[in-house]
């Protein structure tokens, strides 16, 4: 619930951030403008982006007979959570790292790399598609969509302010110091309120498959063994696109960049810590 609540603020934030940043930049027709462009683009991303990623990551679907193992345990652990059953990818790559992607329960996939199948154990396996199930539960594509679509709108605005300068409601120059100062501070700011969402959803995807799996520990073990594995090992599609990167279960670029408030993923530690305290019933 707590998760929730936080979601609930921080897309509030950003979207109070947008009016804002619109009316001192755009004024009341820009500010519609970009949200109508930035709408129609994500739109499209929200129909589309599952074919885009799973093609862009050269995934190859997979049913009962050509792999048995990841399948099945899919299947089991969507009957637990009473989902309809996604379509199943593998990905060859030796990174290990998995995904969930697609619009809604009834039109989605989930996504694992050779190298997590090689890593982790059965329980551990199982721990991490719990996650992804969850984010599908949850309904986190939904999210991140409309939580990308006013960010980008934000940044499109004040790309506008930045070369045809802050106009007032009447189209007049407004204070070119204000207008430079928005252009430049309001895209940063709407890209920590969206990466604090992503951080959000992974806890509670976390919290939520711990539930679907009904084994807090397992996803613990996985966290940990992939944090130590994923670091060592590049995985060139995601450091190409790494628009992506919020997607995983972890964050799959090398170099990882600035931590904390930059970051699309919660530190591992506390990750792990919240699964523990759930597995001894702390929480």
């Amino acid at each position: 619930m707590f998760n929730w609540v936080k979601t609930s603020i921080l897309m509030a934030g950003i979207v109070a951030l947008f009016a804002v940043v619109g009316q001192l930049i755009g004024g009341a027709q820009g500010m519609m403008i970009a949200l109508v462009l930035g709408g129609a683009m994500n739109l499209w991303a929200y129909w589309f982006s599952d074919k885009m990623v799973l093609r862009m990551y050269r995934a190859q679907e997979v049913d009962a007979t050509s792999s048995p193992y990841l399948y099945n345990i899919v299947r089991d652990l969507a009957g637990r959570a009473q989902l309809p059953m996604p379509k199943v990818y593998i990905i060859d790559e030796p990174q290990p790292n998995a995904f969930a992607t697609g619009r809604n329960p009834e039109h989605a996939a989930v996504a694992a790399t050779t190298g997590i199948l090689h890593l982790l154990s059965e329980r551990e396996l199982r721990g991490v598609m719990a996650h992804e199930l969850a984010h599908v539960k949850h309904r986190d594509i939904l999210i991140s969509t409309i939580s990308a679509t006013v960010s980008g709108a934000i940044s499109s605005l004040a790309q506008f302010g930045m070369f045809f300068g802050a106009r007032d409601e009447r189209g007049r120059p407004a204070n070119p110091i204000v207008g430079l100062i928005v252009a430049l501070l309001a895209p940063i700011a709407a890209m920590l309120i969206q990466f604090a969402i992503s951080r959000t959803r992974e806890f509670g995807a976390d919290k939520g498959g711990a539930e679907i799996s009904g084994d807090p520990n397992a996803l613990a073990d996985a966290l940990a063994k992939i944090h130590s594995y994923a670091r060592g090992i590049p995985m060139e599609t995601a450091e190409r696109h790494p628009e992506t990167a919020q997607m995983m279960i972890m964050n799959p670029l090398s170099g990882g960049g600035l931590q904390g408030l930059f970051s699309t993923h919660p530190d591992t530690a506390e990750r792990i810590s919240r699964l523990r305290a759930m597995a001894t019933g702390r929480v």
